[in-house]
């Protein structure tokens, strides 16, 4: 035997008045079972009798009246002197205060609302549509130094970083310094391990990458060295941008990247040695370019390079 739900209030307050009514069974009875109370019972079972089954049906209980509301005069001057005057509440509370009719400031902008007396402000919503340039591999790398936390048997180290921004290939390497030696044998690293050319890097205005704000050690600093990093780029024909000061977002790619190393690898590594640190963080390194990446619509680095690889061919540099 099925037995059908109330779908209102109204309904469930019928299937326990109903019985009662038709003396089918006693309200002392039907009170022991009924998870709304006798009290409620009584109530419904006598208005039920006296109206009807409209009766059941559930009214409001806000007050029609309230003893702090504002007199009808009141709000019909306030309405009258709104249409006329055009100003604003606060105005408004100043005027009806000099007639003798303190009525309080939030209270006159409530009533002109309810009276639709407010003025609608349109917004115009600037939409904006952001173009993606679309690069090749190998058109620009962002390159960045991050230090491996804490100390590996009792030493500092640092992990560089290089990620493409078509392809989020990544490299890392890890060293024992940051110098300007170690940059350039990693951006040479990089340009082995990487399948296509790399025509340009981006990274940050740090001395081991940069002297753009070095200068010879004369009164008038205007003369600058030329970096190792620079000549590097020089002599293999790779352009090198820098990002605007204080201005890390524009080098987003391989912060975020940095963001993922820290949560998702050295925040659950420990590391016993050096060479241990370069195992784990090599094979973390291959995980993640084998990560599905929403930039990429998911698909890995490693996938985004093999389907380019197959439509254009590679200038491998040895």
């Amino acid at each position: 035997m099925s037995v059908n739900m109330a779908k209102t209030i109204k309904e469930e307050r019928l299937r326990w008045v109903l019985p009662i009514v038709n003396k089918e069974i006693k309200l002392c009875d039907a009170a022991k079972v009924c998870p709304y109370g006798k009290r409620s019972l009584e109530r419904w079972v006598a208005i039920f009798k006296e109206h009807g089954e409209e009766a059941l049906e559930p009214k409001s209980t806000r007050p029609k009246t309230s003893p702090k509301e504002t007199p009808i005069r009141i709000k019909e001057e306030i309405v009258s002197l709104r249409k006329k005057t055009k100003v604003c509440a606060k105005k408004l509370y100043w005027e009806l205060r000099d007639q003798g009719l303190p009525v309080k400031e939030r209270t006159i902008g409530k009533i002109l609302k309810q009276e639709n007396l407010t003025r609608r402000y349109r917004v115009k919503k600037v939409k904006y549509k952001y173009l993606k340039a679309l690069l090749k591999p190998g058109e620009l790398v962002e390159i960045d130094v991050k230090y491996v936390p804490g100390r590996v048997a009792g030493r500092r180290y640092f992990q560089y970083t290089a990620i493409d921004c078509a392809s989020r290939w990544r490299y890392l390497a890890v060293y024992d310094n940051e110098t300007n030696y170690h940059s350039v044998l990693f951006l040479n690293e990089v340009i082995k391990r990487f399948p296509y050319q790399i025509k340009a890097i981006k990274t940050d205005n740090g001395a081991i990458f940069t002297n753009h704000y070095q200068t010879y050690k004369r009164s008038d600093f205007s003369v600058k060295t030329l970096h190792a990093l620079d000549q590097f780029c020089a002599e293999n024909n790779i352009i090198h941008y820098l990002i605007d000061p204080g201005k890390p977002a524009q080098n987003g790619k391989v912060e975020r990247s940095h963001r993922s190393d820290q949560e998702t690898f050295y925040d659950r590594n420990t590391f016993y040695s050096f060479s241990d640190l370069q195992i784990k963080l090599l094979l973390w390194n291959i995980e993640y370019n084998n990560l599905r990446h929403c930039g990429l619509s998911g698909i890995s680095p490693n996938q985004y390079l093999a389907n380019y690889l197959i439509a254009n061919p590679p200038n491998v540099i040895a």
